[in-house]
Order: structure tokens, then C-alpha cells, then sequence
């Protein structure tokens, strides 16, 4: 098919948009796709071949069967460009505009979840000026970033002003949660209306105390062990609560669904609908370690994209 691969963006996940966009260019390519290499600036243009790229409703993108957005945080994986594909009326991998949204915005998921009783740490949604309730040692996190940009572990008070402060330069709300030390878990979704989840696997941490921007995009910094060192049943429930969160956040084409496990108990910590497909990314490698290559991981997705497009289309809206 004809794929036009999107990447880039204006979120300050820029940079590894770009490393997971080439990544996913040489494997359609492989898998014998013509790629229309289309780049989004910092600044928000859109590009093909150093070109401005023009848009217009209801025309598609220069062509193609199937666009491929692989854009991470604010501005690409959040709802908006999503909407703007659905515009163009063009079938696109991954998550439409609601669910786009919803998992993009940690606070948002977290009630979501809180309303279906979905066992999650325990947590609280902050505004600038409003007093934290949850005391330390927690996490905070900038409420609708990816990558683990700008989030700070909190041992004490000050520690936690600090942590909120910085979480308030990047988003006007910050989610505060609750630290767990329990193993790390990632499981991988693919699918649209029968979706299917990967093996589970472990986040081993080579060096950092916990799993920051460089423990997951530098080589070496993590090790991923599948399936995770855990009893049989725990990782079936890693399973089954991951395609739960997948039908819950209304997810399509792909998803990873990322858990603490402590005492025995599975905790979902938050989804991600736009995983990165760099050489260091977890979504692909759970999938080829169950048993889809990423050839074919990619060859679906395509597929699973004209599918919920065309489905929608039956719509009468």
C-alpha cells in the first residue's frame, strides 16, 4: 500500500517521533509499502520532500491508502491530528479523537478508571494553587505529557513543591501519585473490535532508580524481560486488564497498557496510544515475542486502520 508516515510534531518529544517515524519507514519498506515520508515541524508545518504540504478537507494526504502517525505527546498524539486526519477522510493507524484524548490526559484516564473500579495506585489531580492531599513519597506528572518528560519523584515535602513546580511548566495540571516499588510491567494491545494483548513484559532498570526519559530511550538503560518474572495467573491478569483498559479507553489498531505489580495485586498505571517504535521500544518486541515479526505487526495495523475506516463510514451521522 501507499503509506504516508507522519512524524516530528511539536511536543518536545519531537526528537524521538522522528527515531520511531524512521524505524516504522524502514519496516513498511521491508514489507515491500511505497512511504510517503511526510514531517512535522517544531513550529507545527507539515512537510514532504523539504515542501510545504497543503491540506484540504475531505482530499486525504498526497495519496495514500493509510496514514501512519507516529507522533508522541501534545499535538499529534492527544486527539488533535487525529481529528484532523478524520478532516481529510483518510484512514489512519491507531486510536481515534476520543480515545486519543482520553489516554493522553492522565487525569482524565485515572477517573475513567476509578469510575469502572480499575485497581490503580492511589492518586490526586492538582491545579496550580490548590494544596496536595497525598502525601509523600509519591510521583508527579505533568497531566498530559508522554516519555516521562517532566515528571519528579517526591521523597518529602519540599521534594514534592520542587516536583510540582517543574510538572506546572510544561501543564497547568499535574497528577500526583502515590509511589509503588513494585515490578514494572508493559503488555502490548493490537487490535479493533476483538483486540488481543502480547506477552507481559518486565521493566528491569540497569541503572536508573526509576524509569525516566533516558532509562527508556537510551541503549542500556532497561532491560525488558519476557514474559515478566511473575506467576502464570498475574500474568494473565496483566492480559486481560490491558484489553479491559483497551475496550474502556473505546482504543483501536494499537495500545500499550503499562501496570505496577506489588504484593500480588495488578495495578494499571496509565495507556499509551501511540507507543514508540524505536530500537529500544517495548510495544513491537512484546509482539514479536508472542509470536507476530514486526513486518507482519506493521502489515496489520495498516489493515486494522481500513477497518475501523470503513466501518464508521456505515454511519449515518
Amino acid at each position: 500500500m501507499k503509506v504516508a508516515v507522519l512524524s516530528g510534531g511539536r511536543s518536545s518529544e519531537h526528537d524521538v517521533s522522528l527515531a520511531s517515524g524512521a524505524a516504522v519507514r524502514e519496516g513498511l519498506i521491508a514489507g515491500g509499502h511505497e512511504v510517503l515520508d511526510v514531517r512535522l515541524t517544531a513550529q507545527g508545518r507539515w512537510l514532504f520532500e523539504d515542501e510545504p504540504l497543503p491540506l484540504e478537507p475531505g482530499t486525504g494526504v498526497l495519496g495514500a491508502e493509510v496514514v501512519f502517525p507516529v507522533l508522541h505527546g501534545p499535538f499529534g498524539e492527544d486527539g488533535t491530528v487525529q481529528g484532523l486526519l478524520e478532516l481529510l477522510d483518510v484512514p489512519y493507524v491507531g486510536a481515534g479523537v476520543t480515545a486519543s484524548a482520553v489516554a493522553m490526559d492522565k487525569a482524565l484516564f485515572k477517573d475513567l478508571m476509578a469510575a469502572h473500579a480499575i485497581p490503580q495506585v492511589d492518586y490526586v489531580v492538582v491545579r496550580e494553587g490548590v494544596p496536595v492531599t497525598l502525601p509523600p513519597p509519591a510521583f508527579v506528572k505533568p497531566a498530559r505529557l508522554g516519555s516521562s518528560v517532566g515528571i519528579g519523584k517526591a521523597w518529602s515535602e519540599a521534594e514534592l513543591d520542587k516536583a510540582l513546580a517543574h510538572a506546572f511548566e510544561h501543564d497547568p495540571v499535574a497528577l500526583v501519585e502515590r509511589f509503588s516499588d513494585g515490578m514494572e510491567v508493559e503488555c502490548s494491545v493490537l487490535g479493533h473490535r476483538d483486540p488481543v494483548a502480547s506477552q507481559p513484559g518486565e521493566i528491569s532498570l540497569v541503572s536508573a532508580d526509576w524509569y525516566d526519559y533516558e532509562a527508556k530511550y537510551e541503549p542500556g538503560g532497561m532491560e525488558l524481560v519476557i514474559p515478566a518474572r511473575l506467576p502464570d495467573a498475574q500474568l494473565e491478569e496483566v492480559r486481560r486488564l490491558a484489553v479491559e483498559v483497551f475496550k474502556l479507553v473505546g482504543c483501536s489498531g494499537m495500545a500499550r497498557v503499562d501496570f505496577f505489580v506489588e504484593d500480588g495485586n495488578v495495578l494499571v498505571n496509565e495507556l499509551n496510544t501511540i507507543p514508540g517504535f524505536t530500537a529500544t521500544s517495548v510495544y513491537a518486541k512484546l509482539f514479536e515475542a508472542s509470536g507476530v515479526p514486526y513486518a507482519e505487526l506493521l502489515d496489520r495495523l495498516l489493515a486494522l486502520a481500513l477497518e475501523r475506516h470503513e466501518e464508521e463510514r456505515r454511519y449515518r451521522f
